[in-house]
């Protein structure tokens, strides 16, 4: 075969071949583009797109006015791409004054091997607005959500607070996490391999906004609430101490301050003034760029040495409430008409019971004593007389009808149903031990809640905090009205009002009564249980105070506790309180004043704290 013919072959040859790749790469090409381009596309993206978490904007919580407790606000958040910086000393002496950083500090975040940096989180709106007026190539502002709480630390133990995750953490942040919280969204990111954020993105799933809820809370009376307890607990120089104040018909909370001592306390009780109280969302304005997750006023409203509590201890702390447990005993008595408030008692000087012996708080002879003297001078020999009429049963149904040894309702976590012995634990001396507030431990919001329902004409109305949820768009949807169930008949309960009234006119709660309205209530002193062993702490005692106002026609009730206060007597630190916030309270809601009011009297009562004398080496059982 001639060479020409060879060659003509092989070119053929090699025509073919090409021919056959031309057309294998032409179909690999149109298989590429017009029917697998979506798998390719797809590949792509998942190589540059990252989906990110859209958080919602939390509910926010008000008081029952719609002042904000707590609320989430859109801040702006300072970010960085040091790619595109190309004078990173000049940016950050630009920025450094505006962030309030140190300019070496944002000069190593500028020339870090990044495309994306945060240089300040949260930045007030006046300096997110001098940024931008600046439009430095490589600095961005994004949004990012922040919980402000405008009236500072103001009912903190209740309101709660959240976590850097935006979760709740305690008090109502926590208890309603689920509804305040809303739902998350996604958005599909692009970024280039090196980390550079692509202007495209879509956003897949919205985040659905958070629930708010609205409480039952008056912000000015629960201001005025812990301005006079904190007042008190630095002149008694008490450890803590809890106030509430409770709407009589509703149940509805208006007030629940819940304070301690902290070191360092000077005895000032100078707070901060409603003036003071009324800066506080200004000076949000001028907070530190590097504020955290919740943006609290700075300013502490509180006295010197008064903080809030880590708990809300109204309802999560127990003890033991001495003679406004009284409440349960005298109710109980009338109503099976076993005294009436006229009923004349043999009042001896002391009650020998076993191996213990019960006196008053004062000594005194044989004294005849009626019903009404018994609870107004609160003598733990006379109430224990009573009791013993009574007897052990009717006494233990009357402690669980009004309430004692069962959760409130309200929910909060944390929340104690109290230490009520049933009749397997009682001894020899729980008859004398027992109705005048000794063994039983319980909390101050129970203790309200009795006191409650006498105000109520012998209805206990379970307390409530939430009256309301507020969507999105403002939308106001009303929670259900507090159940009820009658405890006290309507005979028992107005003659057991009257002396109660007794109690504030001429007995040992005279520091209750309030200019131009009746008051009716209970003073208690107790010993503090010790932790260690069976007895008491010596020197450690709790004053309470629980009653309502106008007595003739309630319309609001309250507790005061002092935690080791001196005095320790309630008539002397907790009624006080009681009378200064209840009269604010009063006049806050324009209740008229009474035709009869309550005055202030002096007398020598004979009860208060009680006390028991022990046989030297026996373990004491109760004061």
């Amino acid at each position: 075969m001639s060479p020409a013919v060879l060659l003509n072959r092989r070119t053929r040859a090699m025509r073919l071949v090409l021919v056959v790749v031309f057309a294998g790469m032409s179909f690999r090409l149109v298989q590429v583009q017009e029917f697998g381009h979506q798998h390719y596309a797809a590949l792509s993206r998942a190589q540059l797109t990252q989906t990110v978490t859209v958080p919602p904007v939390r509910g926010g919580i008000y008081d029952r006015d719609g002042e904000v407790l707590a609320e989430t606000v859109t801040r702006q958040t300072v970010v960085a791409d040091p790619h595109l910086i190309t004078n990173p000393a000049a940016v950050a002496s630009a920025l450094s004054p505006l962030l309030g950083v140190p300019s070496d500090t944002l000069r190593a975040k500028l020339t870090e091997p990044t495309g994306f940096v945060y240089l300040a989180h949260r930045v007030p709106d006046a300096v997110a607005t001098a940024i931008t007026a600046k439009a430095i190539n490589g600095i961005n502002l994004v949004p990012e959500s922040q919980r402000v709480v405008p009236v500072g630390l103001l009912a903190e133990p209740l309101v709660g607070t959240v976590g850097w995750d935006g979760n709740g953490i305690s008090g109502m942040e926590y208890q309603y996490q689920s509804i305040l919280a809303g739902k998350a969204g996604t958005t599909d990111a692009m970024t280039s391999p090196s980390g550079v954020a692509l202007p495209t993105a879509n956003q897949s799933t919205p985040a659905t906004p958070g629930t708010g809820i609205e409480m039952t809370v008056d912000e000015s009376i629960q201001y005025v609430a812990e301005q006079a307890l904190a007042a008190e607990i630095v002149a008694s120089h008490a450890t803590g101490g809890t106030a509430v104040v409770m709407d009589v018909k509703t149940g509805d909370i208006l007030a629940m301050a819940n304070l301690t001592a902290t070191k360092g306390a000077t005895g000032s009780t100078t707070g901060a003034t409603p003036a003071q109280s009324a800066t506080l969302t200004a000076k949000l304005a001028s907070a530190p760029v590097t504020s955290g997750a919740t943006l609290v006023a700075q300013s502490d409203t509180l006295p010197a040495g008064v903080s809030e509590a880590l708990s809300n201890s109204a309802v999560t702390q127990v003890y033991e409430p001495g003679s406004v447990f009284k409440l349960v005993t005298f109710s109980a008595a009338l109503a099976d008409s076993v005294i009436t408030p006229s009923s004349k008692l043999s009042v001896p000087s002391s009650l020998p019971m076993g191996k213990y012996t019960f006196h008053d708080a004062e000594q005194h002879g044989t004294v005849a004593m009626t019903a009404t003297q018994i609870l107004a001078q609160s003598s733990n020999i006379g109430t224990i007389e009573v009791a013993q009429g009574l007897g052990e049963s009717r006494l233990l149904n009357q402690i669980a009808n009004l309430g004692f040894g069962k959760p409130s309702g309200l929910g909060i976590p944390g929340e104690s149903q109290g230490l009520v012995p049933g009749a397997a634990q009682w001894t020899g001396t729980s008859i004398g031990s027992t109705p005048i507030g000794q063994d039983d431990a319980v909390t101050a919001q129970q203790v309200l809640d009795a006191y409650n329902a006498v105000a109520n004409g012998g209805v206990f109305v379970s307390p409530r905090l939430v009256r309301a949820t507020v969507d999105a768009k403002g939308g106001v949807t009303a929670t259900a009205p507090s159940p009820s169930h009658r405890v006290i008949d309507l005979t028992t309960d107005s003659e057991l009002t009257t002396m109660l009234e007794q109690v504030v006119a001429n007995g040992t709660g005279t520091s209750a009564a309030i200019d131009g309205y009746t008051v009716a209530g209970k003073t208690g002193t107790a010993q503090v249980p010790s932790p260690d062993h069976l007895g008491y702490i010596p020197g450690a005692y709790i004053g309470t105070f629980a009653g309502f106002a106008p007595a003739q026609h309630p319309i609001l009730s309250a507790i005061v506790v002092l935690d080791r206060p001196t005095p320790i007597y309630g008539g002397a630190v907790a009624a006080p309180v009681f009378s200064t916030i209840m009269a604010y309270a009063l006049h806050h809601f324009g209740i008229p004043t009474t035709a009869t009011a309550t005055t202030a009297a002096s007398t020598t009562a004979v009860g208060g704290t009680g006390s028991v004398t022990v046989p030297a080496g026996a373990a004491t059982e109760g004061p």
